[in-house]
């Protein structure tokens, strides 16, 4: 992790192998497959967060072999509780502030997650959830403040941006409520 807490590229495709174990065991194909289609489909082709091995989770003891054998091609793959806790410090950090990529990601993989934690700990992800995107949206509102004046096309781009933001932040305040329901 970094030093604020928040998921390195490789950290994310770490969280999203073993949220997809815990949702059920698979062969070690399908996983590869899985992570490769989610991370793809938020990210688009990027071969920088493509990283995290399979072997490495099982010398790290986080995954095994469902049946106990050796994991090959065809063995179906388990998370550990090593693997359960690491889930979840993954599933809590941190999101940096700022509009990247990765962000999407991150954010992508704890709703998708999400469920897999306890109440607690789903209302914590829900308020930080809405303190980025209110974060987020303060900051374009200061960007737009300080080009207020200016020519061209960036007020109405912003105004387009800080639009979106707003009806996220509009829904994930519903969510959070009603996590806290």
């Amino acid at each position: 992790m970094y030093a604020d807490n928040t998921l390195t590229p490789k950290e994310a495709v770490r969280l999203c192998a073993l949220g997809t174990l815990a949702l059920r065991p698979m062969r070690y194909s399908a996983l590869a497959d899985a992570i490769r289609h989610f991370v793809s489909r938020v990210l688009g082709p990027s071969l920088d967060v493509m990283g995290t091995s399979v072997e490495l989770l099982k010398y790290e003891g986080l995954i095994e072999a469902a049946d106990g054998a050796d994991i090959d091609n065809g063995t179906e793959l388990a998370i550990t509780e090593a693997g359960r806790a690491e889930l979840r410090a993954l599933l809590t950090a941190n999101i940096r502030l700022g509009a990247t990529e990765l962000n999407k990601l991150i954010v992508a993989l704890k709703f998708r997650f999400l469920h897999l934690l306890d109440k607690t700990d789903q209302r914590t992800q829900a308020d930080l959830l809405v303190e980025v995107c209110e974060s987020e949206l303060a900051r374009l509102d200061d960007l737009r403040g300080h080009h207020a004046g200016d020519a061209g096309f960036l007020i109405q781009w912003l105004d387009h941006d800080i639009g979106l933001l707003q009806r996220r932040l509009a829904w994930l305040a519903e969510f959070r409520d009603a996590l806290y329901a």
